[in-house]
């Protein structure tokens, strides 16, 4: 395997292990050996030819709270084209999953944004460039702790404070911690952050 091969599979093996993560954070079920796979173990499975092999990277995920099932393609094409993205909304079904989510690497064509959308009304999509995955930004020591509230914990939280949506502060929905979440309009971000004095200090975001 080349050098520059092998940074991209490096590269790549960092990529994989963020979504892992990720899907896992969304409350998706996901085995620790799952996740922490080592470096020469992801290389024999996915650069044993001597170039990178993002084929056989994709995989599924069951809620553990409503079995829903999401798919996540790694899309192989560098430039992902309408056809990638009928490649993989076929694999959405074949898999029976309704959420889907799309890694790629460099460029996805106006085409495939279109399409993207278009198939929004009747799956839930995202996308994610594979250079916004190399670290996982919740990891970070200056992240404070996020949790999507459930819809009662909303509730209660407006009747508790007496306060209209419209008064919480808010986080946009595509905040790179929303986006990392997969929040939804409407929901709220519960934030615990570290205080000196208080020993944590809460605060809550609404996605807009």
């Amino acid at each position: 395997m080349s050098q520059e091969s092998d940074r991209e599979l490096a590269r790549l093996w960092r990529v994989s292990r963020t979504v892992h993560e990720m899907i896992r954070d969304r409350g998706y079920l996901l085995a620790d050996y799952e996740i922490n796979v080592a470096f020469d173990e992801f290389k024999q499975k996915h650069g044993a030819t001597g170039s990178v092999d993002r084929t056989n990277m994709s995989f599924d995920a069951i809620h553990s709270e409503n079995s829903e099932k999401i798919f996540v393609y790694f899309c192989s094409e560098k430039n992902v084209s309408k056809a990638s993205m009928k490649t993989f909304i076929g694999s959405m079904d074949k898999m029976g999953a309704r959420r889907g989510m799309i890694i790629w690497s460099e460029k996805m064509s106006p085409a495939a944004k279109k399409t993207l959308t278009e198939m929004g009304s009747e799956y839930s999509l995202e996308d994610f460039p594979e250079s916004d995955l190399l670290v996982n930004i919740t990891r970070h020591f200056l992240v404070p702790k996020h949790v999507i509230m459930r819809p009662e914990e909303k509730l209660a939280l407006i009747k508790r404070y007496r306060l209209k949506e419209t008064q919480l502060p808010r986080i946009m929905i595509t905040d790179p911690v929303a986006r990392y979440y997969g929040m939804k309009r409407g929901q709220v971000m519960k934030i615990e952050r570290a205080s000196e004095t208080a020993g944590r200090y809460i605060t809550y975001r609404i996605c807009m």
